[in-house]
């Protein structure tokens, strides 16, 4: 089927439906003629923004990242701590989609964050060849706790499933003595791998 010769909708609008099907019914549940009843339309309009289902997918991956709440990073002296502000923002961006979640594995949209890669590794100070371990660690750091968190999120499962503490006691023990919420653990694990550096 062609597409229309004028665009009824918008790009981001029906990204931001595609989410809401998403949300509410999961990744299967998502069809595109779904998405057009969300936006009032029929099917053929969103073909005048998407060849396909995996495109519109991966303007949802976009999407959520793009809907990151990133506080203003010009007000930090200390990169790390920009960095660590912007690694919340991200984290909690996808985890507001926790069954949109798995499509930053299957579309990550990387060359969304060229940009921001170029610009921090200038204001980095460390030495060139240790740039790209900060670029990677804080992506993986990221991306790897948003995505297990949303996992379980999606899945009404706890992050850390029931054990017996008298099989596994030590892992016991660190766990009771830990004070911090899962949010607080990213938070805790990032801010010692960049002050590393």
């Amino acid at each position: 089927m062609g597409r229309p010769s004028k665009p009824i909708i918008s790009k981001s609008s029906a990204a931001r439906a595609a989410l809401a099907v998403i949300d509410e019914q999961g990744i299967d549940g998502l069809s595109l003629q779904r998405v057009a009843k969300e936006l009032g339309v029929k099917a053929p309009s969103l073909y005048y923004h998407f060849k396909n289902k995996a495109e519109l997918l991966a303007e949802v991956a976009r999407r959520i990242l793009k809907d990151a709440e990133v506080p203003d990073l010009e007000q930090y002296d200390n990169w790390r701590e920009a960095q660590i502000s912007l690694a919340l923002a991200t984290r909690a961006s996808i985890l507001k989609h926790p069954k949109a979640a798995p499509l930053l594995l299957q579309f990550f949209p990387r060359h969304l964050m060229l940009a921001a890669y170029n610009t921090w590794t200038g204001r980095f100070d460390v030495p060139l060849n240790q740039r790209m371990v900060i670029i990677e660690g804080v992506e993986k750091l990221t991306f790897g706790s948003a995505l297990l968190g949303a996992m379980s999120r999606g899945a009404g499962t706890p992050p850390m499933p029931d054990f017996d503490a008298e099989q596994f006691p030590d892992l016991a023990a660190s766990m009771a003595a830990d004070p911090h919420s899962e949010a607080e653990m990213f938070e805790e694990t990032l801010r010692k791998f960049l002050y590393a550096f």
